[in-house]
């Protein structure tokens, strides 16, 4: 027992929290790198001037044409275009859709203040945090959420009052308290928002998913202080197992996140895996290479029409089948010249 009669916390093991924390970091640094990646070639060439370097005069790269490069590869710049204007679209309906059906769920609730239950109103204050934003809610299917971007409230079902003992009903407002200190609602609702503009990346989707699973893991070291085993316990009374049998926990989390956040409150070591697949992440990789070689060949600028130029584009001719001009082929030297004259690539 410590000073404050509470039985003090199980101690997690340094290697557990060095990898956690590895882990949140490589979550963040994926998301940011998708978000830059996949973005900035979409645009970036409006802003960019490549005279410098990828200048008019440039008319083969290596063995490749680049007139015929540009042609090819414009349709698949102009289709992320399409992609990214859509993105955005879609997730301000989605997120309207999404704050206007919380909404609603919020209006058509049966709230009462934590004064309607004396043991909710002492654990509010027995965890140091206003009891004003502290609401019972009778008929609630989730046990217990925060809500709220500036000014988060906690939420409690009725039912967990009469399943709970007054130390695990504690531990629970004070793993929601966490999400309160972090405004976890307001980084979950960005983090959707962008997985839904980069839509046609499930990695980034997948990434967003396990941000939500690690703050869940933040609330419950923000809790565990000194109630890391009630808190343990109230989760595995929440979704109705026990310590011998997580396999048929269900209902309001994953059962691999119940099982690692039950066993490392207890003090045990559990891996920490990612669930982004490795399908996911190839997609990406092919995805940013197109989007990336697309940005780059349309900054190569096209010859002004009727501009003399010492390259071959004549009338007739695919730009695939131009895709190897021989260097300095001019005229009728051109082994792809199918008419006298200079013209521009189909």
């Amino acid at each position: 027992m410590t000073a404050s009669g509470k039985r003090p916390a199980p101690l997690r093991p340094r290697p557990l929290v060095k990898r956690e924390q590895r882990h949140r970091r490589l979550l963040l640094l994926g998301l940011a790198a998708l978000l830059v990646l996949s973005i900035s070639p979409v645009f970036g060439h409006h802003v960019v001037v490549a005279a410098d370097w990828l200048p008019a005069s440039l008319e083969h790269l290596g063995p490749f044409c680049m007139i015929a490069l540009h042609h090819l590869l414009a349709p698949v710049h102009g289709v992320f275009h399409l992609l990214l204007w859509s993105g955005l679209a879609f997730s301000l309906i989605d997120r309207c859709r999404a704050a206007w059906r919380h909404g609603h769920m919020m209006r058509s609730l049966d709230i009462a203040g934590s004064h309607a239950d004396d043991r909710l109103e002492r654990a509010a204050v027995a965890i140091g945090f206003n009891p004003n934003r502290v609401h019972l809610v009778r008929g609630l299917p989730n046990p217990a959420f925060t809500s709220g971007w500036w000014s988060p409230q906690i939420y409690v079902s009725t039912s967990l009052l009469s399943m709970l003992s007054a130390e695990e009903l504690e531990a629970v407002l004070a793993h929601e308290l966490g999400h309160v200190r972090r405004r976890d609602p307001m980084r979950q609702f960005a983090w959707r928002t962008l997985a839904g503009v980069l839509f046609w990346l499930p990695a980034l989707r997948r990434l967003a998913d396990e941000l939500a699973d690690e703050s869940e893991i933040l609330a419950d070291d923000f809790a565990a202080t000194e109630r890391a085993l009630p808190l343990a316990s109230a989760i595995l009374r929440m979704v109705g197992a026990d310590a011998e049998d997580l396999t048929v926990a269900v209902g309001f989390q994953r059962r691999d996140l119940v099982e690692r956040r039950v066993r490392r409150l207890a003090g045990e070591d559990p891996s920490v895996a990612s669930h982004v697949s490795a399908r996911s992440l190839l997609w990406a990789a092919t995805v940013l290479v197109a989007v990336w070689t697309s940005g780059v060949i349309v900054l190569h600028p096209l010859p002004e029409p009727g501009m003399a130029s010492n390259h071959c584009d004549h009338v007739g001719t695919w730009s695939l089948t131009h895709m190897f001009c021989r260097h300095g082929s001019t005229g009728d030297d051109c082994p792809h010249q199918s008419s006298p004259g200079h013209a521009s690539l189909t």
